[in-house]
């Protein structure tokens, strides 16, 4: 057989593995454990015979927030509104921003009221430190002094429904969770965000598929950063963010930690979770990919070199055979890549229903691969230059992504 042919049915053999054996990464039924048994009450006299709202922990909403003006008025209120039966408190953490960011919380609190806000900011980050998990540390510290069993760590740009929180609190109270994380359902509207969007959370669950995070004494540990609830008692045992101050992929390592620790961890795609945070343009998606992706890969050229080869057999190999097979006739090597692309589609499905854009997408998977092969590529050249993960006005240079790392 030709090279074109063996590199076709290695891609098959792939694809056949990736199907079956990668913890069924692609379905999208890991949603919030169910709570039967745990109280969800709303704490309203009338609806419930008594005020429960003693029968509800305590939980502290930890907001990191730099630069983010421009989504705020959409996110803040809808933290404001939750209908959380027990005590709930924010703790806006203003990152030195340069937009007001902080007065308009203020603002905000002032014009839709609801739960207690509380703006504070941080001042410079000390040396080691990412910016993020700076303010996080400030934000968890504030909070502390509360005594809150519960800690929200949500950013800025996420949008919550009025009973999300309630929800949260009763599966990790009813599942005995320590770490309970929802990926936000990000947002799809310009013709960039439906190509690329739904692919980032394909791959990041092809990569740590959530089954084997979920599962008891599993070794796979991740979460989503926009969304966490974090027992505090957990938090200060796995010493959390100082434990992981370095890192830039921090939802990652925060899972590491808390698992490390011996702490349940639970992860799963958002139905009352929403980021508002616009991607219009190639470029801006371009800039959240590459200013993370060779941290991902440890800032290890052998792992990049591995990677790119990995994308280009599983994704780039099936379309140029199916090519092969139709301009060159070369049959097998067509069949074998016409296979190989139908199982991709097919795994790609169920992420576009979720996301409930056109399934015509889903025969593009291959051009959007490249896309992020390019991404990660940069992302190296971008280390390499200097430049590493630079995000609203910071730059580190070589950051960590986990803390055993």
């Amino acid at each position: 057989m030709s090279a074109v042919v063996w590199i076709a049915v290695g891609s098959l053999a792939a694809w056949g593995w990736l199907l079956l054996g990668q913890g069924f990464y692609w379905r999208t039924d890991q949603r919030l454990p169910p709570h039967e048994g745990y109280r969800t009450n709303t704490g309203n006299a009338k609806d419930d015979e008594g005020d429960d709202s003693r029968f509800w922990p305590s939980v502290a909403i930890v907001v990191p927030a730099r630069d983010e003006a421009a989504v705020l008025p959409e996110s803040l209120p809808s933290l404001l509104a939750q209908v959380y039966p027990g005590k709930a408190e924010i703790f806006l953490v203003d990152d030195g921003s340069g937009d007001g960011t902080g007065e308009l919380a203020r603002e905000l609190a002032g014009r839709y009221g609801g739960l207690p806000l509380t703006v504070s900011t941080p001042g410079e980050p000390e040396p080691g430190w990412t910016g993020k998990l700076w303010a996080v540390r400030h934000g968890i510290a504030l909070a502390r002094a509360r005594d809150p069993e519960y800690l929200l760590l949500t950013d800025a740009d996420i949008a919550h429904e009025p009973d999300s929180l309630r929800e949260l609190v009763a599966s990790a109270r009813s599942q005995d969770f320590d770490l309970v994380s929802q990926m936000a359902r990000l947002r799809v509207v310009s013709g960039w965000e439906k190509l690329i969007v739904p692919a980032f959370v394909y791959f990041f669950a092809q990569l740590y598929p959530f089954r084997w995070i979920n599962r008891p004494g599993g070794r796979t540990a991740a979460a989503a950063g926009g969304c966490a609830l974090l027992r505090t008692e957990t938090a200060v045992r796995a010493r959390v963010p100082e434990s992981i101050h370095q890192a830039v992929i921090d939802d990652v390592s925060l899972a590491r930690a808390v698992r490390r620790d011996g702490g349940r961890i639970w992860l799963g795609l958002a139905e009352r979770v929403d980021s508002v945070r616009p991607y219009p343009r190639l470029a801006d998606l371009w800039r959240m990919v590459a200013r993370s992706a060779y941290a991902q890969l440890t800032h290890n050229p052998l792992l990049l070199l591995g990677t790119v080869a990995g994308l280009a057999v599983i994704y780039l190999a099936p379309p140029a055979a199916v090519a092969a097979g139709v301009f060159a006739g070369n049959g097998a090597a067509g069949w074998t890549g016409f296979a190989a692309w139908a199982v991709m589609t097919g795994t790609y499905i169920p992420i576009l229903r979720y996301y409930r854009l056109s399934l015509w997408l889903a025969p593009l998977l291959p051009f959007t691969a490249l896309l992020y092969l390019l991404m990660t590529v940069d992302s190296a050249v971008r280390h390499y230059r200097g430049r590493g993960a630079a995000w609203k006005g910071r730059t580190y240079r070589r950051p960590r992504t986990a803390p055993d790392q």
